[in-house]
């Protein structure tokens, strides 16, 4: 039996549960959501999948994303929930395969996902050991997959005080704690605003910076919204668009789920992302932002 899930804060919990409520030992496939939705991954039907999108192929599939839920039937569990954790663990705990154990680290979960956060914790996510210890999960081609195995392992049967204490997680973090200094020059240099909209744009730049992806909306108050863009990989064959609504200012109305999912990708009604084909995508993100600038609700 394999997990199938997101390399991020929200993925890790979710495998660290269902090793748990299954009994089994971490077997991982970590996938990024276009490369479900572009077929790109292969799903077994003995695989559990958690915080993606669908697919048919697999056993069990669990997930919280508006811009996923199921049009037909399928097992596992689904609820616009604030992680999907939070589905993983209601599900397990309704069959008796799950104590309250977990409590803390869902709920940490649910506030990071979910970007329930006050702006102590955005401008000092140091104060804040679960906040720091899931900025130390980046998804560089995959190249630190055995670091969030290891996480997947810590977090299973230690707490965060024991977690954020192993020497390669305190490397991790003091890093974090440094390029989120750095970051902020890099999105003061980067980012116009425009009706209200930060449009931070990195596609000038060798190497996309790293950094606290909060931290714009303490930077730019005045902002609804933010839109991040990027090249994926050297080659620029694609360009990833992330947009999040203000955690402080909140007059954006646009379910930013709903409207990504019709440009092929997808996430919440508060943040999401989505993968564009280069030649298309200046036309796509004027297009994104201009029904952005408009900040209508969906009908």
């Amino acid at each position: 039996m394999r997990i199938v899930t997101r390399p991020d804060f929200d993925g890790i919990v979710c495998a660290v549960l269902l090793c748990r409520a299954e009994n089994i030992e971490p077997n991982i496939k970590w996938v990024e959501p276009n490369e479900i939705q572009t077929g790109k991954a292969v799903i077994l039907n003995t695989d559990i999948m958690a915080n993606l999108p669908y697919s048919p192929q697999c056993a069990l599939w669990f997930d919280h994303h508006v811009s996923n839920k199921p049009q037909t039937p399928f097992n596992g569990g689904f609820d616009i929930a604030p992680s999907a954790a939070r589905v993983v663990y209601n599900y397990y705990q309704d069959k008796g395969k799950l104590d309250d154990h977990y409590d803390e680290l869902v709920l940490n979960t649910d506030i990071i996902d979910a970007a329930d956060l006050d702006q102590d914790q955005v401008r000092y996510p140091e104060k804040y050991p679960y906040i720091l210890l899931s900025m130390t999960i980046q998804n560089r081609d995959y190249a630190d997959s055995a670091y969030w195995e290891k996480l997947v392992n810590l977090l299973r049967d230690k707490g965060i005080d024991r977690v954020i204490e192993d020497p390669d997680v305190k490397i991790r973090c003091a890093r974090v704690i440094k390029e989120n200094a750095a970051y902020e020059n890099h999105l003061t240099a980067h980012t116009t605003i425009r009706h209200a909209i930060s449009i931070t744009d990195f596609r000038s730049l060798d190497t996309v910076p790293g950094g606290n992806r909060f931290l714009t909306y303490t930077l730019f108050p005045e902002t609804i919204a933010s839109v991040k863009i990027r090249y994926d990989g050297p080659e620029h064959n694609f360009v990833l668009l992330s947009i999040g609504r203000s955690l402080f200012n909140k007059q954006c109305h646009v379910n930013i789920g709903n409207l990504l999912a019709r440009f092929g990708g997808g996430g919440h009604a508060g943040a999401g992302g989505c993968t564009l084909n280069v030649q298309t995508a200046d036309q796509d993100i004027e297009e994104i932002l201009n029904i952005l600038f408009e900040n209508k609700k969906d009908s």
